[in-house]
Order: structure tokens, then sequence, then C-alpha cells
């Protein structure tokens, strides 16, 4: 069946879940850890972890919203391959891909919301709206949780689920970007899955840690006496509790015990747990997920002058470098085909937008060694064009390079030492 713009809005999108007739399904078993997954959740040894509730760790969330923020900000230029080099296309598509991907989201709110869902869920998906004769008009983000891949007869297809109704969409109109697919190309890991266990540890280290100074930093512990009954018990814990609280946090002695009474603790306290070191290496175990430096993750604490700037390197040759090459070559496969002439670039000198004095230099250098022009220069910081400025330059006198011979100076001929007059008979004698 194939989709069109009014098949896929005219779906309400209230549904947030995918819908299937009956959850007692026999062939499911009602057990927590597949209930929990129904529900998009994960079971680790401290608890449920969800893609959401695992955006709740500072340091994931940082990650990831720095990675995709990145990886948004990055210019996407269209261009047409020609017999005189390469062209860059202004209009049609690159409208699209560089400026508005449909009347609601800009490119960049489009790419943002893309990577979104890439780090969180593993993966996303966008919908390729083109007209009669086949060119893109529009491209729409869909849910990840109301899509479904799967392969019949050796085609790929994407089963889009809304509102009861269900749109098989071909391989071809849809712009797959996941994060790590499975060997049968169709499935894909999730990192709430894969990395279950050091999330629910982030996520526990911060609930203590809250849980601890709640309760005015006090310990968990126990009370030893003479109870005669488990209520009177219980009212003792509860009133030490509070007095304990409020000794603490009013910096004075908390009240005695009655004799024959004892106050055990139970338990570690953060320090002996190292909550600290437990924290900072957490931020070092996400950082290994996301292939990031440390710098990014807001972790300086190994940072230097020199060692941070080549972080800036390695975030380029081997982090960002990754995704770029991946959304590029979908988009050129998904829009253009395979035998096109067009197609889609990110550049990465946007990386250095913020950076005014390595631009600058940059731009000089490739002027004096006549690999720009200034024209291109200038277009570079979005200046318009100098008459004079598309003529290639070289460095020395700064001349156009087609103009150097005639500008070399005319061979002088060397100097010549003037004769030595013969002496006349009039002049005086010695």
């Amino acid at each position: 069946m194939t989709a069109t713009s009014k098949d896929i809005w005219d779906m309400p999108f209230d549904a947030r879940r995918e819908r299937r007739a009956s959850i007692e399904n026999p062939t499911v078993p009602l057990s927590a850890p597949n209930l929990l997954q129904f529900f998009g959740a994960e079971l680790s040894s401290v608890g449920p972890v969800t893609p959401a509730k695992a955006l709740e760790i500072p340091s994931w969330f940082a990650g990831t919203n720095f990675l995709s923020g990145a990886l948004a900000g990055l210019p996407l230029q269209v261009f047409e391959k020609t017999e005189a080099g390469r062209k860059k296309v202004e209009d049609g598509i690159a409208n699209v891909l560089g400026k508005a991907v449909n009347d609601e989201l800009t490119s960049f709110m489009w790419r943002k919301l893309t990577f979104d869902q890439t780090f969180s869920e593993g993966r996303s998906y966008s919908w390729i709206e083109k007209n009669t004769r086949g060119e893109v008009i529009d491209i729409w983000p869909l849910e990840y949780a109301k899509v479904t891949p799967k392969r019949i007869a050796r085609k790929k297809i994407y089963t889009y689920r809304e509102g009861g109704k269900s749109i098989d969409f071909p391989a071809s109109d849809i712009i797959d970007i996941p994060m790590m697919l499975k060997p049968n190309g169709v499935e894909h890991y999730r990192p709430a899955r894969l990395f279950r266990e050091t999330f629910g540890l982030a996520i526990a280290v911060t609930r203590y840690g809250t849980r601890f100074f709640e309760n005015g930093g006090v310990p968990p512990f126990s009370i030893e006496g003479p109870f005669k009954t488990a209520a009177g018990r219980e009212k003792a814990e509860r009133d030490l509790t509070k007095a304990f609280a409020a000794a603490a946090n009013e910096g004075r002695s908390a009240v005695g015990l009655p004799e024959g009474h004892k106050v055990n603790r139970v338990g570690v306290n953060p320090s002996e747990l190292q909550m600290i070191d437990v924290q900072r290496f957490l931020i070092e175990q996400i950082a290994r997920i996301l292939s990031l430096p440390m710098v990014f993750l807001q972790d300086l604490t190994r940072g230097t002058f020199s060692n941070t700037e080549q972080q800036d390197l390695h975030l380029v040759k081997h982090t960002l470098k990754r995704w770029v090459e991946q959304v590029e070559q979908e988009l050129n496969l998904k829009i253009f085909g395979r035998d096109s002439n067009r197609y889609v670039r990110f550049n990465l000198d946007g990386m250095l937008r913020g950076d005014f004095r390595t631009r600058m230099e940059g731009l000089a250098r490739g002027i004096q060694t006549a690999q720009i022009t200034p024209n291109e220069a200038r277009a570079y910081e979005e200046r318009e064009g100098l008459e004079g400025g598309d003529d290639l330059l070289i460095q020395g006198a700064t001349l156009p390079l087609k103009n150097q011979s005639k500008a070399a100076p005319a061979a002088q001929p060397e100097p010549t030492t003037p004769p030595i007059p013969e002496p006349s008979p009039n002049d005086p004698q010695v």
C-alpha cells in the first residue's frame, strides 16, 4: 500500500504506544520482564530502566544532547557533479534539507529530533513525501514506537501504526538512522536494554543520595531495647529519625536515648560507599558508550589546555565523522538514488564558526596558496563577492596567478667601471 500525505496526517496523534489486539497473547509470558518491555522498560538488577528514565542521568543527557545538537548544527549542503567539478545546488531539495523539511519544522529542528531519538531509543525514522513526479517535497519525522521494520520477500518494509490504522512504507521512502543494527539488518540494539545495568546503577546512586540527604544526612539505623510492642518500636524509630534529622539541620546534638536502649547503624554512609568516585566512573562509562571525550560531558577533572584541544580533534575525527558519513549515505540513497549525480554533504567547517581567529587564519592560508579565491572565502563568511575577487592568488606579491610572469621585474644590466682618461700634455707635472 502506497502512503500519501493525507493517509498519514489524518491519523490522530493521541496514541503513544503500539496497539495490539490483546495483551494476553499465549506466546508472550505474563512475567514482570515481559510486561516491562511491553511498556518500553528494561529490568535491571536495581529496577526498571526506560529511555525517558535514562535521560534523567545527567551525564547521559549531557552526552546525547551535545551530540545531537552538534550534528544538527552542521550545515547540510547539496552538490551536483559536473564535467567541470562540482556545483552547489541552491534550490529545490537543497531548500528542503538545508532550510525547512516541511511547513512545521526547520532543518535544524528535524535533525535534532532525529538524533535525539537515535541516541535515546537507538533508532529514528522519517518519511519522505514525494509528488507525482517523484520529487521530494517534504520530510516528516515518525514516532519511534509506532514504526516496525520487517523483511517480506527479501524486501524491507516499515509498518506505521496509528489510531487503529496501519500503513506499509517501502524502504526507499523511509530515512532510517540506527545507532547499531543487529546482524539481520532489520532489528537494532537499544541503549536502554544494552546498558540497563550501567543506567540502573546511575539511577540507584542518585536515588540513594537523595534519600540520604532527605533524612538529614542520617544513615539507616535500628533501635535495640526493651520494647513492649511492635507499634512502640516503630514510634520510637520515627521519633528518633526526626530528632536526628532536626539535629543535623540545626547543627545541634540529638536527644538522648532512654536507659537500656541502643542505636545501631545499618548499612554504610555515602563516604564509605565512595559515591563521588562511583559517579565519576559512571561518567567515564557513558563517555565510552557515546565515544565522546570526557570534556564534552562537562568533566574537566583531567582536562588541560593541550589535551582539551586534542579532544576537539578526537571529536571530529572519531565521533562526528562516523555519524556524518552514515547520514550522508542514507540521504543520498533514499533521496537521490544509487546512480544520481547529486549528493548531500555536511560542512564540518561549521565546527569552526565559534573560533574566529582559527577560521580567519585558515581562509587566509587558502587564499595565499591559490586553493580558494577571495570571493570564495567571503562566501564562507556569508559576505558578498567583490570585483576582481574571483582570481586565484599566490603567496608573495599576492597577485593573480595568471599575472605572475608579467609582474616579474625586468633584468637590469650589470654596472660597468668608467674608462680612465689619458693624461693631457697640459696637465701639471707632479
